[in-house]
């Protein structure tokens, strides 16, 4: 089993209202990764995502391209300690 590691991550870009959020928690279930996923305010998507790190940066790398109907401009990472509290990935409010 590899290292365990927690991303905390902002997507920036067209990134709401072409159903990213819901692609992100489909991505996040077939790769075997968990936390949540959001929209902000100021447009753009809030995330964190916990798991073994190959399968974190999977993820990362899955969210700099993003869905379909989205135009990935930046992704913030910052990296924080792992907590373990997730048992599936959703999307909250």
């Amino acid at each position: 089993m590899g290292e365990n590691v927690r991303a905390h991550v902002i997507i920036s870009g067209r990134v709401q209202g072409v159903a990213f959020r819901a692609d992100t928690r489909w991505a996040a279930q077939r790769i075997g990764v968990f936390g949540w996923v959001r929209n902000r305010r100021d447009g753009s998507v809030e995330a964190v995502i916990e798991g073994e790190k190959p399968r974190v940066e999977e993820m990362l790398a899955w969210c700099r391209k993003g869905s379909a109907l989205a135009r990935v401009d930046d992704v913030k990472i910052e990296w924080a300690p792992y907590t373990g509290e997730f048992t599936q990935f959703v999307i909250t409010f």
